[in-house]
């Protein structure tokens, strides 16, 4: 049975709305991915610093996001 060109468009219509809301899904997931891998690595560079001494304790914005950006990248691949 053909569908009416009307029942097409709606289905067209909401084929496209889905695959929109899918995307922007993704999207999200995404971005929340990364800010996870931020957190974590900001857990594991401060709890690393712990074993060491107390003058070279720092962990600066660039270890953290560094750090972030390479586990974000092993979850990628």
């Amino acid at each position: 049975m053909a569908l009416t060109p009307e029942q097409q468009a709606n289905v067209d219509m909401n084929d496209a709305m889905e695959t929109s809301r899918h995307a922007n899904q993704m999207a999200l997931q995404a971005k929340q991915a990364k800010l996870e891998a931020v957190r974590l690595a900001k857990e594991v560079l401060i709890e690393n610093a712990r074993s060491k001494s107390v003058d070279s304790r720092d962990v600066a914005a660039a270890d953290i996001t560094a750090f972030a950006g390479t586990l974000v990248a092993y979850i990628e691949s």
